[in-house]
């Protein structure tokens, strides 16, 4: 019970200065906010009375309560370049990014952990070096370059999968009611738009993926090693377990750390990656949101794109930590 107590302590304190940091970041950009929310035709009059509305008159500090007030009710203010409430926009605009990443994420996770145990089991091998130059081929490969070449071989040249979009011409009109088209098409009974989701994912995912789950091999094998070298492992072998046994059951849940930790921070940094895939594929997303945020100077949605993907991370790293206790047999036993 204390490991949970000092997490989400831990992250309750983090979740603070996130919410520091954004609120500064809104006051060390340039330019003067109340001018670019009141428009370039504003008067000085209509200048002010924006300042005042928008608190900006009044100290710092009172500022700072004011905006974490706001955020405590849900309100992340409104974009100056829709109109509309921010929280409105990130609800349609982070369910597209976040099912990407979800499924980018499972890709990395399927092949990270398991070949990076099995070039630990088999270090020095040919596997092993085969693998190795393909993970480091791989990590060097940007993701826009990845996006772009999936995108002219396997749909624009080979027409496997689509091109751009999240679904096909005749889906267009589909509305699912949370906007994970993958959930809502199953709830809906729709498989045909099921299939029609997962065509329009597999590359933007696997392009999104690809730089990561090189990293992940890498990190995966390197803490594997050291542990297929410890006493525990030829005690295990001594008494006739058998490799996979000794993968499963020994090595991975002692060995998990390194690169759970790391896949942890993996899935905050594809969320904000997530802009590279989804230009090039045409895909919504808060990515693309948060481009347009920055050309057109809406600070009060830069703001709120930087606090939601600093909470997935955050989230992501908790349930993370989660995980490390339960397969940490030390941790349970309180030692």
């Amino acid at each position: 019970m204390n490991y949970f107590v000092q997490r989400l302590a831990f992250s309750i304190l983090s979740l603070f200065v996130l919410v520091v940091i954004t609120f500064l970041l809104s006051h060390v950009v340039p330019g003067d906010s109340a001018i670019v929310a009141a428009g370039p035709n504003a008067g000085a009059e209509k200048i002010a009375a924006v300042r005042q509305q928008m608190g900006l008159d009044k100290s710092l500090l009172t500022q700072f309560g004011l905006y974490a007030g706001k955020l405590l009710s849900g309100d992340l203010g409104t974009s100056w370049f829709t109109h509309q409430p921010i929280l409105d926009d990130l609800k349609r605009e982070l369910p597209p990014s976040l099912e990407l990443v979800v499924v980018a994420m499972t890709i990395n996770l399927l092949v990270s952990l398991p070949l990076g145990l099995l070039t630990a089991r088999y270090n020095g091998t040919r596997f092993d070096d085969i693998v190795r130059v393909i993970a480091m081929a791989g990590a060097g490969l940007p993701i826009f370059w990845t996006a772009i070449l999936l995108q002219q071989s396997f749909a624009a040249e080979w027409r496997i999968f689509p091109v751009a979009g999240r679904l096909g011409f005749d889906n267009r009109n589909f509305d699912g009611a949370t906007g994970f088209y993958l959930m809502d098409s199953l709830f809906a009974g729709r498989p045909d738009i099921f299939a029609d989701a997962v065509m329009h994912l597999i590359l933007p995912a696997f392009a999104l993926s690809l730089l990561f789950t090189a990293v992940g091999v890498r990190i995966t094998r390197t803490a594997m090693i050291s542990e297929f070298r410890k006493d525990y492992v030829l005690l295990a072998r001594a008494k006739g377990a058998g490799e996979v046994r000794i993968m499963a059951r020994h090595v991975f849940p002692n060995g998990a750390t390194p690169s759970l930790t790391v896949f942890g921070m993996q899935f905050g940094w594809m969320l904000g990656a997530t802009v590279l895939v989804e230009e090039i594929f045409g895909r919504p997303g808060i990515g693309r949101y948060a481009v347009k945020a920055v050309t057109q100077s809406d600070i009060h949605a830069v703001v709120a794109v930087v606090l939601v993907v600093g909470l997935v991370f955050l989230a992501a790293n908790l349930v993370v930590d989660i995980l490390l206790y339960a397969l940490s047999p030390h941790k349970r036993s309180g030692s």
